[in-house]
C-alpha cells in the first residue's frame, strides 16, 4: 500500500501547455480577424478625363484625412494642423519658394464636401496665391 500512496502524492514537474495553446489561437484568431479592418493611409482621389498642364516644380499638400483632420505636406516635413494653422503654415512656405510654389488639396473621394471647401477657404483667407486639388488622372 505504501507504493501506491507514494505514486499518487508524486507531484508533477511539468508545465501544462495545453492552456497556453488556447489562449494563442484565440488570439491568432482575433489578429486575423481585426487585422483586414484596419484602414491604410491611403487617399482614393477621385478621377478626370482631361490632363492637367503647366505643373508647378515644387508643390505642398494639404491633406484632408476622413475624419477631417488636416495635414500639410511639404517635401521637407509632414504635419498635422488645424484650420486655423493650415492656411498661415502653406503662406509661409509659399512665400519662401517664390513663383514655383503651389498647394495641392487632396482628400479621399469619401470625404464631406463641406470639408475640402473649408479646407480651400482657410487657404484663401491666409492668402495663398496658387491653389488646386489633386485628382487622378482616367477613367
Amino acid at each position: 500500500m505504501s507504493t501506491t500512496a507514494s505514486r499518487s502524492r508524486r507531484t508533477i514537474n511539468e508545465i501544462n501547455m495545453v492552456p497556453f495553446i488556447d489562449v494563442m489561437l484565440v488570439l491568432l484568431i482575433i489578429f486575423m480577424v481585426t487585422a483586414p479592418m484596419l484602414t491604410p493611409g491611403t487617399i482614393d482621389l477621385p478621377r478626370v478625363r482631361k490632363k492637367s498642364q503647366d505643373l508647378p516644380r515644387v508643390m505642398a499638400q494639404v491633406i484632408v484625412q476622413k475624419d477631417g483632420s488636416l495635414q500639410f505636406k511639404t517635401p521637407e516635413a509632414s504635419v498635422s494642423l488645424s484650420r486655423r494653422e493650415i492656411g498661415d503654415a502653406a503662406l509661409r512656405w509659399q512665400k519662401s519658394r517664390g513663383q514655383d510654389g503651389a498647394v495641392l488639396i487632396s482628400a479621399d473621394k469619401g470625404v464631406p464636401y463641406e470639408t475640402v471647401v473649408q479646407a480651400l477657404d482657410a487657404l484663401h483667407q491666409a492668402g495663398v496665391q496658387r491653389v488646386g486639388l489633386s485628382v487622378r488622372q482616367g477613367v
